[in-house]
């Protein structure tokens, strides 16, 4: 049995979920976890002194939490309630592998998570395209007034240059403007690659 652990980290609404949600339907054996699971309740989540809710921080998550999660499942994919979709035709070959899909926007800045990577995607969109996306998105607990440009859009950026200066981490860089189609069959082509590569 073998397994490949695929990071689709990157810029808030930049298409991760969906993308995960759908390359799921397309992959034989296939998971997600979802960084969004492990949030800490917003009575722990710090408060800087502009009043921002500190969300887009390692600290607003139980990063251990999630680490303990993708580690138990990597270990045991077969119990992990993973849904045996009937794969295409390109996968047919792939039924002892076994594929987990972590998807959020902090994936590759904590440490314990960067070794259990066999591969990292990371989505990007420009300041006005990812700033009118999170517009039309309702969060709980509500964006404030400000919060994108004083708290979310920094972060991402600050979270971004530390990985871009990173030149241990390899990652693929998508463009998250491109269609969803587009970017579906890159990734989809790119995970075959890899499951090509483990049964070598």
């Amino acid at each position: 049995m073998k397994v490949l652990v695929i990071g689709l980290g990157g810029v808030t609404n930049g298409g991760k979920t969906t993308l995960a949600e759908k390359l799921k339907k397309m992959l034989p054996n296939c998971d997600i976890i979802s960084q969004d699971d492990f949030f800490k309740p917003e009575s722990e989540v710090e408060t800087d002194e502009q009043g921002f809710k500190l969300y887009d921080v390692l600290d607003a998550l139980y990063m251990d939490e999630m680490v303990t999660r993708i580690r138990n499942w990597i270990k045991s994919p077969a119990s992990a309630d993973v849904v045996i979709e009937e794969p295409q035709s390109a996968c047919d070959n792939l039924k002892n592998v076994y594929i987990l899909i972590v998807e959020g926007f902090l994936l590759y800045n904590y440490e314990p998570l960067n070794e259990l990577w066999n591969r990292r995607y990371f989505l990007t969109l420009p300041y006005e395209e990812c700033k009118r996306r999170r517009s039309t998105r309702i969060y709980q607990p509500a964006d404030t007034p400000g919060y994108f440009d004083g708290h979310v859009w920094p972060m991402y950026l600050k979270y971004k240059n530390e990985l871009e200066e990173n030149a241990s981490v390899q990652v693929a860089y998508l463009d998250g403007t491109k269609s969803q189609e587009e970017l579906l069959s890159y990734l989809y082509s790119d995970i075959i690659q890899e499951l090509n590569k483990l049964r070598e």
